[in-house]
């Protein structure tokens, strides 16, 4: 009993250095081809977009006085330099559409969205005397499509003058007056849209932004602020962020949902695969054991090469065929050469019964608890205590002593002829 133990023990070891190589294998072909493939989705689609708050900038001369040497002799005299003033918009009102589409280059699947941006600002010249502003409009990304980007001051049409991802517009503005800045555009974004109040903490008055999305798994990164408001809306939500006077140094951001990425779940089934497997062998042994049943370690080694192909299939199957469908040939196949074996060895019932029902178990839904994201791991400790409570019900009466003596009793001698 104690070497059959040892040899099931070290098939298992080495299964699982075979589906860590594995694993390991699909991991870096994975992130290989996504460092090649990622620049050319944003060549084509777009890069992830950060929109920032626009500033009004106006200078203003400023006279100073400051000491000179003329002929060793000093003087004061008074002199004249330019300071920059920057104005964040006094009200934003915003409006952000997003429309999600999944597409696919080469082995990935990319998040990929349609913004439809539309912005309203209020800014004031605080000055008693008019001034010429430069509004600076940032763009959210170099790599992007604007379509229909419009620039409006006080409603009439602005002539903007684009430079180092900024769109620069110059307004005459009377002293004391108030202009509205709206712009809107239409474009591609990849993975996230944000928007920035500007760099470091900022305090921002009368602000609104209310963003709309088609698709209901709505998620924001750490560190950004959460909406004040969500409204389910269709298939999307119509989410809505409301300030009237905020000091903070966070953006407002969205994660785009990801689809199910084939390399990394095979790749995370695989590492996982050992845990199965254990399962599978304490199930196998402990039922064996019960009804005097003779397996082989090398009938646990195929069994073993069995398990193993499952996951060899669905790693090089899901490159080609839709990640759902690589999985369901994958276990029919393994399934199929796990039965199929076992009948042979031990009979139609207990292959059908016993081993299929364990294999469907612990490979088959153990493994496609790994697309429920969130779940994976609460599945298997549910799997593994309801399989101890099973073992423990089935074993209790079970005199192990005796087990363990008779296997290491020596076999008969073989009879004279």
């Amino acid at each position: 009993m104690v070497r059959r133990l040892l040899a099931i023990a070290f098939i298992f070891v080495c299964t699982s250095v075979a589906w860590a190589i594995l694993g390991g294998t699909i991991l870096a072909r994975t992130r290989s081809a996504d460092g090649t493939l990622r620049g050319r989705v944003e060549g084509t689609w777009g890069a992830p977009q950060l929109q920032k708050a626009p500033t009004a900038e106006y200078t203003v001369t400023v006279p100073y006085e400051e000491t000179e040497v003329v002929d060793g002799s000093k003087r004061r005299v008074t002199r004249t330099r330019d300071v920059v003033h920057s104005l964040p918009p006094g009200r934003s009102d915003i409006t952000a559409a997003l429309a999600l589409q999944h597409r696919q280059k080469g082995l990935q699947w990319y998040s990929t969205y349609t913004v439809d941006f539309q912005g309203e600002y209020d800014f004031q010249n605080p000055e008693t005397v008019a001034h010429p502003m430069r509004l600076a409009f940032a763009l959210p990304a170099a790599q992007a499509v604007y379509d229909n980007l419009q620039f409006l001051v006080d409603g009439q049409p602005a002539t903007a003058i684009t430079a180092n991802g900024f769109a620069y517009m110059t307004v005459e503005v009377a002293a004391n007056q108030m202009f509205r800045l709206n712009v809107r555009y239409r474009s591609h974004g990849l993975d996230t849209w944000r928007y920035s109040f500007g760099e470091n903490v900022n305090q921002v008055r009368n602000f609104r932004l209310r963003m709309t999305t088609d698709f209901a798994q709505i998620d924001f990164p750490d560190n950004t602020l959460s909406p004040v408001t969500k409204t389910r809306s269709g298939a999307g939500w119509q989410l809505e962020w409301n300030y009237t006077n905020l000091l903070s140094g966070f953006m407002i951001a969205m994660v785009m949902p990801e689809k199910i990425q084939p390399g990394l779940l095979a790749s995370q089934i695989s590492f996982f695969a050992p845990v199965s497997l254990f399962f599978f062998f304490f199930v196998m042994f402990i039922v064996t054991t019960i009804r005097n049943m003779d397996l082989h370690p090398m009938n646990y080694f195929f069994l073993a090469a069995a398990f193993f192909a499952f996951h060899l299939l669905l790693a090089y199957l899901a490159d080609q065929i839709n990640i759902y469908a690589a999985f369901l040939v994958s276990a029919a196949v393994s399934v199929f050469l796990v039965v199929t074996y076992l009948r042979l060895v031990t009979g139609n019932r207990f292959a059908l019964r016993e081993a299929g029902l364990a294999q469907f178990v612990y490979l088959v839904l153990f493994s496609f608890a790994f697309f429920f994201k969130g779940y994976t791991g609460l599945a298997i400790t549910i799997g593994a205590i309801l399989t101890l409570f099973v073992v423990m019900q089935m074993t209790a009466r079970i005199d192990w002593a005796s087990k363990f003596r008779a296997s290491a009793e020596p076999p008969p001698l073989p009879a004279a002829r």
